[in-house]
């Protein structure tokens, strides 16, 4: 069995006496709207949690004595436990945890940005030993919070930008470029996309942009658009998928946001007789089981999920200081040509 290993607490930079002083009110009103107890004027609790907000302030849940003991949990916040991506990513955590005295708290921010931060606000206040969180879309006060908390921040999936300290995952930009080029190299030359909200979704487009960049190397575009507002699912696939056939007839291969929604348009192409690859070809992202069973494999890019989870854990207990400088972990990914493209 491994060593056991546990990471220093750390404290907040900001206290509640700074806020109050440029709040211009006192210590114990911003410690009631802070906890949401007792009445205050609605002007009040505004201008407090704007100074809050401004400079990532964290309440310290732990008092007392208590406070000097190191901290035995794990922040992770992600956006979803209903998309099977992150499950996976919480498996790795756990798999990472397996020999250590750390503990997991685990909350969702149904992709957004807002309800992250308080959910963030509210693990820092118990001073965890670190924090994960999903791709590197935050607000300002969140942003301030994690460089002000002074702990480990791990950002997952994602390795696209500057992290505020470690970023493990994938770069969905070569991942797209990787698309193309794939699919370039199999014949294709008349590309269709079907995809869901980009604002929620950050990753998704960086994947469309590297598809561009990759087609355009050739002289290629990407001829047709089919895009639902909301977010992705098997059944917006396969409506995306119908409108797409219906409007662009031309296009002989559609790359998708991910394999829920290339999911769909199988579902779509089987339901109407369409013959994969030969009259059209669907290619997703993820590597999701369900691809994987369908009649035809469903062709699609394999990004190693459990490992970002594992990794991130990993690079956490080796070295619990925070140092001066971003940390990049790529986890790569595998294209798998399966049997719909």
């Amino acid at each position: 069995m491994g060593t056991k290993q546990r990471l220093p607490d750390r404290k907040s930079k900001i206290t509640v006496r700074e806020v109050a002083r440029r709040a211009n009110v006192s210590e114990s009103t911003v410690s009631r709207i802070m906890r949401n107890k007792g009445l205050v004027a609605e002007a009040t609790r505004e201008k407090v949690m704007e100074t809050v907000r401004a400079m990532g302030y964290v309440p310290n849940r732990i008092a007392g004595s208590l406070a000097s003991l190191d901290s035995f949990l794990i922040g992770v916040v992600i956006p979803s436990l209903s998309n099977i991506v992150f499950p996976e990513v919480l498996q790795g955590v756990h798999a990472g945890l397996a020999d250590s005295d750390l503990q997991p708290v685990i909350s969702t921010t149904d992709y957004d940005i807002d309800r992250e931060e308080a959910v963030v606000r509210g693990i820092l206040a118990w001073k965890p030993a670190a924090i994960l969180l999903a791709g590197f879309e935050h607000t300002d006060a969140t942003r301030r919070m994690l460089v002000q908390s002074d702990i480990r921040v791990v950002e997952m999936m994602d390795i696209d930008s500057t992290p505020i300290d470690i970023a493990v995952g994938t770069s969905h930009r070569r991942a797209g470029h990787a698309i193309g080029r794939h699919l370039i190299a199999r014949g294709y030359r008349h590309f269709g996309y079907v995809g869901h909200d980009w604002d929620a979704d950050r990753r998704a487009r960086l994947r469309y942009e590297g598809l561009c960049e990759a087609l355009a190397e050739s002289g290629l575009s990407v001829e047709a658009h089919a895009m639902a507002d909301g977010p992705s699912s098997v059944g917006t696939g396969r409506a995306q998928t119908a409108r797409l056939r219906a409007e662009a007839p031309q296009v002989d291969v559609a790359v998708y946001s991910n394999d829920d929604m290339a999911v769909g348009g199988v579902f779509h192409c089987l339901a109407e007789g369409i013959s994969l690859p030969d009259q059209f070809a669907i290619f997703g992202f993820n590597g999701l089981d369900i691809g994987k069973e369908l009649p035809q494999p469903l062709s699609t890019v394999r990004s190693n999920r459990f490992l970002i989870g594992k990794r991130a854990i990993e690079e956490v207990l080796a070295s619990p200081e925070r140092p001066g400088h971003p940390t990049i972990i790529d986890t790569d990914f595998e294209v798998f040509a399966g049997a719909t493209a």
